[in-house]
C-alpha cells in the first residue's frame, strides 16, 4: 500500500477523541481499607486491616469500560496483637522490608459492574510475585457521576503460597479471606 493512502488513516487516529488517559476516580484513602483473614491453628480466624490504600479507577468511553487500580501500604496494617503484627510484617509472610505494598490492577469491567456487582478480574502483585485472580464485585448502586461519591467492596481469596509465604503451613491455613471496602471520589482535572 501506497504511504498517500495512509496518510488519512493517520490523521484520523490522530484527531481521535482521547480515551481517557488520566483518573476519573479517586480512592479516597482516609474512607477505604483492605482487609485479610486467615485461619490459625485450624480453631480460630486471625486477621488484620489495611488502613492506607491509594488508587484510581480510569473510564474508558469508547468502551464504556473501567479498570481499577489500587495500592496498598503494607506497612499500615493494623492487628489486635503488636506481636501478630510484628509476625506478619516479617520476612516469612509480608516481608515489608524488601515488598512494601501490595498492587491490584482489574483487567477492564464494564462500568455496570460497579453498580450491579460480578467478577473483578485482574493482577494481584504480593511479595513481588504478579498472579491473575478473580474477585468478586459486590452490587454497590455506584452510578459514576461527577457530583456524586461511590461506594465499592470487592472480596475474593488467595493462596499465600502462591505468593511465596509458605511459613508455618501446618499453623496457618494457605486460604487467605481478602475484602477491599473503597469509596471513590472525582478526581480534580
Amino acid at each position: 500500500m501506497r504511504a498517500a493512502a495512509w496518510l488519512p488513516l493517520l490523521l484520523a487516529l490522530l484527531f481521535l477523541p482521547a480515551v481517557a488517559s488520566a483518573a476519573d476516580y479517586r480512592i479516597d484513602s482516609a474512607r477505604s481499607h483492605a482487609e485479610f483473614s486467615v485461619r490459625l491453628l485450624w480453631v480460630r480466624q486471625i486477621g488484620g486491616r489495611f488502613t492506607h490504600i491509594e488508587g484510581d479507577v480510569t473510564l474508558n468511553p469508547l468502551r464504556d469500560t473501567a479498570v481499577v487500580e489500587a495500592t496498598v501500604d503494607v506497612h499500615s496494617v493494623a492487628m489486635t496483637s503488636s506481636r501478630l503484627r510484628r509476625w506478619v510484617l516479617d520476612p516469612e509472610f509480608f516481608d515489608v522490608r524488601l515488598f512494601p505494598t501490595i498492587r491490584f490492577v482489574s483487567a477492564p469491567l464494564p462500568v455496570r459492574a460497579l453498580d450491579q456487582g460480578g467478577p473483578l478480574p485482574g493482577w494481584l502483585t504480593l511479595r513481588g510475585v504478579t498472579r491473575p485472580v478473580q474477585f468478586r464485585l459486590e452490587p454497590a448502586s455506584c452510578t459514576l457521576r461527577r457530583d456524586t461519591t461511590c461506594r465499592i467492596e470487592v472480596r475474593g481469596q488467595i493462596r499465600r503460597s502462591d505468593y511465596g509465604m509458605n511459613a508455618h503451613r501446618t499453623a496457618v491455613s494457605d486460604t487467605v479471606d481478602l475484602g477491599l471496602m473503597i469509596t471513590l471520589d472525582a478526581a480534580a482535572r
